[in-house]
């Protein structure tokens, strides 16, 4: 089967968060278990795609309404990732360092899925079905199916994977001339609240919708920013499959970014090396319990309730453990973390920012990891704890319910039901007994190590899902 994934990240070439780990893993178990693997997304200003050799392939003209931007499609010459990987280079849109954040991120993303449209139908062999990815490539399939030009396209299954649902790609009908001619009959495909939404336009015109975990697919039924009845609709041809990671990149033993390696065998051992390194880089005590948090700094990951929460925490446990942040995103929760360096320097530090190498090194370093999400979809960051021997503390929502037990249930992890802050020092202090428990905390470590969250597994449930619609 030939699978065409389409999106605006893919780890390690572009990413911002669990979209471009999904993307950059999936396609290449896909790949490993006998298919013929793409992906494509836009070309940005990345050190990845800077330090590799691309061909090009095709070129062609965007038109944007009044608009004409030259495109050019390359392809990576080696394969490096395990599966094809395609860019779409348009200068003038994409030649930037950030992925998303602009004012013409519309323009970027409808002239981005236009001109990879444009490169499937000038081909002579078109991919078996096509995977889009979030609102980014959201109007691939009704362009597919109602776009003049794209005639060719029309009876290719598609599906939309929906990694995030807060995001939706909402425009005016101003901006309705940016799209090929189409039938205009078919108009009410592209309207949800009386405004193009790209998201709910894929979720109409798809032949499957899935979602990245059983249980995001139970809320946004019912809680769902908007589109509730619509989700409620389509609930016949959708499923939520939770993701997996990548086992090679998320290794304990082979990950090249830790201080030292370690197995489940050498599992206490290989974590306070870890754990005493990275305590002496942010003057943290290492014979205290490591908290951290890997995230954007954002309220639906619960960011917000972090500053008060740790100034909290510390106060009543105050000698007895450290907390560390990694992260970015809004600047007044970056301001009231950074404040509150002063106060508890000794037991507490941030890193304002993203550093992929250090986030391996704090899975690998810390105790407990803190997700008190609002919002997790599927979640990655407590499977990557799971495998580094850390034991995640987090609330029962999304993909976080379908992973995380909780340990007054035989289970892997700490779990809360709110997101609050009172929640989250309650989860800490529990978390601080079990510290104490070494050999409790030792067996709960490594019933998280021995979980199967694997790709291997889950692109199985994806192949399945395809079946499904091209057969």
């Amino acid at each position: 089967m030939e699978i065409l994934h389409i999106a605006a990240e893919c780890y390690p070439v572009a990413k911002v968060g669990g979209l471009g780990d999904v993307v950059g893993s999936l396609p290449k178990y896909q790949s490993k278990a006998g298919h013929l693997v793409k992906v494509v997304i836009p070309h940005y200003d990345t050190i990845f795609i800077n330090e590799n050799e691309f061909d090009c392939i095709y070129s062609g003209f965007v038109k944007l309404g009044n608009f004409n931007f030259p495109f050019n499609i390359k392809k990576e010459s080696t394969c490096i990732l395990g599966f094809e990987l395609y860019l779409v280079e348009i200068p003038e849109l994409f030649d930037r360092k950030e992925v998303y954040g602009y004012e013409d991120d519309i323009e970027r993303f409808v002239s981005f899925q236009i001109a990879t449209l444009d490169w499937i139908n000038s081909r002579n062999d078109i991919p078996d079905v096509i995977n889009c990815h979030d609102h980014h490539t959201g109007l691939i399939p009704f362009m597919m199916l109602y776009a003049n030009k794209y005639e060719k396209l029309r009876n290719i299954p598609t599906v939309i994977t929906i990694h995030n649902a807060i995001y939706q790609g909402q425009f005016g009908f101003d901006k309705l001339y940016y799209l090929p001619d189409f039938d205009l009959s078919k108009v009410t495909f592209l309207e949800w609240d009386n405004r193009i939404n790209s998201l709910a336009t894929a979720i109409k015109c798809a032949l499957a919708v899935s979602t990245v975990s059983p249980n995001f697919l139970n809320e946004i039924n019912n809680f769902g920013y908007g589109l509730e009845s619509l989700f409620n609709l389509v609930r016949h041809k959708s499923r939520g499959i939770l993701n997996g990671i990548d086992i090679e990149v998320w290794n304990p033993l082979k990950d090249e970014m830790l201080f030292a390696n370690y197995s489940i065998k050498t599992l206490d051992k290989g974590k306070q090396k870890n754990k005493e390194k990275l305590c002496s880089q942010f003057d943290l005590d290492p014979t205290k319990p490591l908290f951290s948090f890997i995230g954007r700094l954002l309220e639906e990951k619960g960011a917000d309730l972090l500053p008060q929460a740790a100034a909290m925490a510390l106060s009543e446990n105050f000698l007895e453990i450290n907390i560390l942040i990694l992260g970015s995103g809004n600047a007044e929760i970056e301001n009231q973390l950074s404040h509150l360096l002063a106060t508890f320097k000794g037991n507490y530090n941030v890193f304002i920012g993203y550093n992929e190498e250090l986030a391996h090194q704090i899975y690998a370093g810390s105790d407990f990891l803190l997700m008190p999400s609002r919002v997790e979809p599927c979640g990655l960051n407590q499977m990557y704890s799971f495998r580094y021997g850390t034991i995640p503390i987090v609330r029962r929502t999304g993909g976080l319910k379908d992973s995380v037990i909780d340990i007054g249930d035989n289970g892997n992890g700490i779990c809360h039901y709110q997101a609050s802050i009172v929640d989250i020092c309650s989860s800490i202090q529990r978390a601080v007994k079990l510290y104490k428990d070494k050999k409790n905390l030792k067996k709960i470590q490594k019933i998280g190590m021995n979980i199967d969250h694997s790709w291997e597994k889950v692109c199985q449930e994806y192949i399945e899902m395809y079946h499904l619609i091209t057969y």
